[in-house]
């Protein structure tokens, strides 16, 4: 039985030499730790004993030190020279000289052997983990490329190289998208956590715009060079995302750039992100500038900062460019006042020849004050749906039902009723 748990533990001393990612004089330094913890427990100190550990051979050898002494007053640290020249049958001791016992591993017990194995692993554990967080903690803000290993509800789980667990929260995914087993994910290393004295949590993320960043750093080696610079990156995940870029060399055009030869170089990008639509566009520190190439393709008639930074932004938009500047649910100038940090509202200009309504096939707001429609909207209403720029059903429509509550200040109710109705006049 003796024999059996020493070459046990001999094992699990290459199988972590082996298996373990660990420096070899860091793994010294625990083997020997770890045995002097259990020698002081098993003998009551350790102060006379040394502890050679051979990683690469995975062995171990453990000395007991006694002082030669004529009279014996500790049996733990001392030995009469009779004792000694009998046990090593040298005669080449004296008093005063040490004397080094080999102390078999069986000398620890059955008991004494498996508390070694457990330590020793606990104290492996616990490297691991904090190298794994060093690791990653240098990563943060990287690509990361790996095969989904599992999926679930709440998380698809991928495994590095090493077999450490890398995670992407449903919440960190865009929207709609799906993985199965063995797929390959790109991802950005969003956080590293320690939960509860776990391995660490590895976080990552694909909708954040710093994930859109690196895409572009990797796809345009003009970025990568540092002869183009991606000034402000802003997304709405699955949907649309604005990249503002600006080159430091007259000859380059960043937005040519990052576009590529036929969209080459974009193309890739927009697939790797579910095809959400990416504008670039050329970076200015002018704000109003800015919202202008962001409302693009609609065409900016004025624009209004207000007189604090907090204010408002108003943009006026022609009848026909406001539903291309406002864009689907309101995500482009949703966008333009991310880049601006500003909320913008858009306002629709109208001149005295401008018929009331342009589009044919659209309708006055004022026209639904009439009981012929059936179900009427109240004035006040359509007078706060006017002050944000929209006079008309369809410009209505065209925006996000929870943004329209909040720029024309009504609640959800009153929204889900107005649209309702506009939405009635469309129908067949």
């Amino acid at each position: 039985m003796e024999k059996e748990e020493k070459i046990t533990l001999i094992d699990a001393f290459k199988d972590f030499k082996e298996e373990k990612n660990i420096d070899r004089p860091v793994m010294m330094g625990v083997l020997k730790d770890v045995f002097l913890t259990q020698i002081a427990k098993t003998y009551g100190s350790s102060d006379n004993f040394d502890v050679i550990v051979n990683v690469d051979k995975g062995t171990c050898e453990i000395y007991q030190n006694f002082e030669i002494v004529e009279e014996v007053e500790n049996p733990a640290s001392e030995m009469t020279l009779e004792e000694v020249r009998k046990e090593s049958g040298d005669d080449d001791y004296e008093i005063g000289d040490t004397y080094a016992r080999l102390l078999p591993l069986s000398a620890f017990g059955r008991r004494g052997i498996l508390n070694i194995r457990q330590n020793l692993q606990g104290r492996i554990m616990d490297i691991e983990k904090a190298n794994v967080y060093k690791k990653y903690s240098e990563k943060v803000g990287e690509i990361f490329t790996g095969e989904v290993y599992q999926t679930w509800t709440r998380e698809v789980l991928i495994l590095d190289e090493d077999g450490n667990e890398l995670h992407i929260p449903r919440e960190e995914q865009i929207p709609g998208e799906r993985f199965k087993k063995n797929d390959t994910v790109r991802a950005i290393i969003r956080s590293v956590e320690m939960r509860n004295n776990t391995t660490p949590y590895i976080t990552l993320s694909r909708i954040t715009p710093e994930f859109l960043a690196r895409l572009f750093e990797m796809e345009v080696p003009e970025i990568a060079d540092g002869l183009i610079t991606v000034k402000k990156v802003v997304r709405v995940p699955g949907e649309r995302a604005k990249v503002a870029v600006e080159s430091y060399d007259e000859r380059i055009d960043p937005i040519g750039a990052c576009i590529g030869v036929k969209g080459g170089r974009i193309i890739g990008i927009v697939r790797e992100l579910r095809n959400e639509n990416i504008d670039v566009l050329q970076w200015t520190a002018n704000s109003k500038l800015l919202i202008q190439r962001a409302l693009a393709p609609a065409r900016v008639s004025s624009i209004d900062m207000g007189s604090a930074p907090g204010d408002k932004v108003k943009v006026y938009l022609a009848a026909s460019e406001v539903e291309k500047g406002i864009g689907h649910g309101g995500v482009n100038v949703q966008l333009a006042g991310m880049l601006v940090d500003r909320e913008i509202e858009v306002w629709r200009e109208t001149s005295k020849d401008e018929p009331q309504n342009a589009d044919d096939d659209d309708v006055a707001l004022e026209e639904f004050t009439d009981p012929q429609y059936g179900n009427t909207i109240d004035g006040w209403v359509i007078d706060k749906l006017k002050a944000i720029g929209c006079d008309t059903a369809k410009s209505v429509l065209a925006i996000d039902p929870e943004d329209l509550a909040k720029r024309a200040d009504l609640d959800m109710e009153t929204v889900d009723d107005v649209r309702a109705i506009l939405s009635a006049e469309f129908e067949d």
